[in-house]
């Protein structure tokens, strides 16, 4: 009996399709994450402009964000 080589063996493979494999993983990891932070951005803005009637320009300022954070997060007394 002799032992065969596994037809699958990964060193045929080239460096072009092994670049290629990596890039594809990497974009299926990445998809979710970047799907979630766009509809959170999404999310922000409907609600801030639509439901809020402000202009769409606060929706990326910083003291808006932080003046809501005040005042869900505000000590009453």
């Amino acid at each position: 009996m002799t032992a065969h080589s596994n037809p699958t063996d990964k060193s045929n493979d080239s460096s072009g399709r092994i670049i290629a494999r990596v890039i594809w993983t990497s974009i299926k990891i990445l998809i979710i994450p970047i799907l979630c932070i766009a509809a959170l951005i999404i999310g922000l803005a409907i609600g801030y402009v639509i439901l809020g009637d402000q202009p769409l320009s606060d929706v990326f300022d910083a003291r808006t964000w932080k003046h809501m954070y005040d005042l869900v997060f505000a000590k009453g007394g």
